[in-house]
């Protein structure tokens, strides 16, 4: 497992040491650096980073600035931090920020390497656990989903269709008008939801196969529901549509 990473230190030898720390370390990936916290925050925004190595002391954005910022994504997926600074008088904030380590300059790489790699155990850790409540969900009747600050179980049974919305997904049910609104990924759905009864039929919609009440050309009609199926999942449910017909 590569952990993706970026530097951010408005000190050019200070940056490009955890640069050189970052690139000899194999676990770890190097995918940008900068001088300034706001340039690094349109970079994370933009691309998927797991851990940000941050220095405090900066102008315009201070790096606990940028850290309070992460820390507020309602994301699964946000970064994690280890600051990196001159000044142990942050401490105490930075663990409110649930940074991971606290790296006091100058360190060494030894120190450096030591607060890696509880970055890696704590990923690695975290995967295990994502990858045994997959397992103990497509085992189950049901799921749990974020809706705004709480998990709500939902039984599968009773979902007929999940749309993308922006960062969001909307997750309808039978028997109710309104559907539940999720911070969660198209592809984190698919992977969640049993393959035997739900199918992606478009970039945008996965279906729940049992839900299907006719299907038109290239329309599939689930209650009042109109949904289409693009040309990439054409072949794929057209291979389920002719077992359907026995």
């Amino acid at each position: 497992m590569k952990i993706r990473c970026i530097a951010v230190d408005d000190e050019p030898l200070a940056l490009d040491l955890i640069s050189k720390f970052i690139e000899q370390t194999s676990f770890l990936s190097l995918e940008a650096k900068f001088d300034n916290a706001i340039e690094a925050l349109g970079y994370i925004n933009q691309n998927d980073i797991d851990l940000v190595f941050l220095d405090i002391q900066m102008p315009d954005l201070s790096g606990m600035e940028l850290a309070r910022i992460i820390d507020g994504k309602k994301s699964f997926t946000k970064p994690r931090i280890i600051f990196t600074t001159a000044y142990n008088q942050f401490a105490v904030e930075g663990y409110k920020v649930d940074a991971l380590d606290y790296l006091l300059k100058p360190f060494s790489y030894e120190e450096f390497l030591r607060a890696s790699t509880k970055a890696y155990q704590f990923f690695e850790q975290q995967k295990k656990s994502e990858s045994e409540n997959k397992a103990q969900e497509s085992n189950s009747d049901y799921i749990f989903l974020k809706v705004e600050y709480q998990l709500v179980k939902v039984m599968l049974q009773d979902i007929t269709h999940v749309e993308a919305y922006k960062d969001y997904v909307k997750v309808y049910l039978k028997d109710k008008k309104n559907p539940l609104l999720s911070l969660t990924s198209m592809k984190n759905m698919e992977e969640l939801l049993p393959k035997e009864k739900f199918m992606r039929v478009h970039r945008s919609f996965i279906i729940n196969l049992d839900h299907i009440d006719s299907v038109a050309r290239n329309i599939i009609h689930i209650g009042e529901h109109q949904i289409t199926i693009s040309d990439n999942y054409k072949d794929v449910f057209a291979n389920f549509l002719s077992k359907w017909l026995g």
